[in-house]
């Protein structure tokens, strides 16, 4: 299968690039290159798909001739980042991928798996939340998933199916870094500073997905049989993983001997939920969680311990998406817009 896969410069994308490649897939990627001005490690199983340099929204059809399917993972990447210029978060995520499925559609390109985010559910009770449940956004970030699922699978029909996986807060390493996300974010406080210092009480709901995992949801969508996942919805995840905020940084602690450990009251995010990875589990062929949070953040200890990471590695601007993105525009590198100058 010839796949193009947007955001391969990305958290996700580096790996997710070549665990498709490793499965004999022909891949090319696609990516602006906000965040290439860093890798945390080396990793010499990883294999590297030709890259287009290109913001999607310059995406023509000509760039899309010849290509079986698209794993699209290059929007505007989280909550934070989202709210720094909430008016191009919609031009870019919802926008920009909703025109890019039409362009597929055009061209004829039968498949389109879209990266969607647990973050649609956005404040709920403690009861699972199901792919049937109705979404409750908080943020411009998680609206635009909402939006993009919906005017998608208006969309599908005989020639054109969109498959929309859910993902669950992501964790584990990957050479293009984020320490945004909650794991990553409190192991890389732990190594470094000895000491997690919460804002909130912890109480708040996270479902957990480690970064392998989520390839292998996207690899085994794209091999599933068309009726399995046409115009279908997937939580991705285990549902043994959702953890309370305060269980995490626990179990981040624990990896980290003499981590200190201290919670606050509240931090004003009333992001909460739980959520129901059951249909994924039963219905999509192959796929299974094969990580835990514990055992991700051991692995994110040894990576550690391997590069002798510094304080100044961890903050480092392009590990942090909404740093990097205020970087770029503060050396007005990127113009008002987030193209580039």
């Amino acid at each position: 299968m010839k796949i193009l896969v947007t955001g391969t410069d990305g958290y996700i994308g580096t790996i997710l690039a070549s665990v498709l490649l490793k499965r004999g897939h022909q891949v090319v990627g696609l990516d602006t290159e906000f965040y290439h001005d860093g890798c945390l490690y080396k990793d010499e199983g990883l294999q590297f798909p030709p890259c287009i340099k290109k913001d999607i929204r310059y995406i023509n059809e000509e760039d899309l001739s010849g290509f079986d399917a698209i794993a699209h993972l290059a929007e505007l990447s989280n909550d934070p980042l989202g709210q720094l210029n909430p008016t191009v978060t919609y031009e870019i995520n919802h926008l920009g991928t909703v025109e890019l499925a039409k362009q597929c559609k055009r061209v004829g390109i039968p498949r389109f798996v879209y990266t969607s985010s647990c973050s649609v559910y956005g404040v709920g009770s403690d009861d699972y939340k199901t792919e049937t449940s109705e979404p409750n956004p908080q943020t411009a970030y998680a609206h635009c998933k909402v939006l993009v699922e919906r005017d998608l699978a208006k969309m599908a029909d005989d020639d054109f199916s969109p498959t929309f996986l859910r993902n669950a807060t992501a964790y584990g390493p990957s050479p293009r870094m984020r320490f945004d996300l909650v794991i990553n974010n409190l192991a890389g406080l732990a190594y470094t500073t000895k000491e997690i210092k919460m804002v909130s009480d912890g109480t708040p709901w996270r479902p957990l997905v480690h970064v392998l995992d989520i390839c292998e949801a996207v690899v085994c969508t794209l091999e599933a049989p068309r009726q399995i996942v046409h115009n279908q919805i997937f939580n991705v995840g285990d549902s043994k993983e959702n953890y309370r905020v305060k269980e995490i940084a626990y179990i981040v602690a624990q990896a980290f001997p003499g981590c200190a450990l201290k919670f606050g009251t509240n931090d004003g995010d009333n992001r909460s939920y739980r959520v129901s990875f059951d249909k994924i589990n039963s219905t999509l062929p192959g796929f299974h969680c094969h990580h835990t949070a514990a055992s991700g953040v051991q692995q994110l200890r040894e990576i550690f311990d391997r590069i002798r990471m510094s304080r100044e590695i961890f903050e480092f601007r392009t590990y942090t998406r909404l740093k990097q993105l205020q970087y770029l525009l503060g050396e007005q590198r990127l113009d008002d817009k987030f193209f580039w100058r």
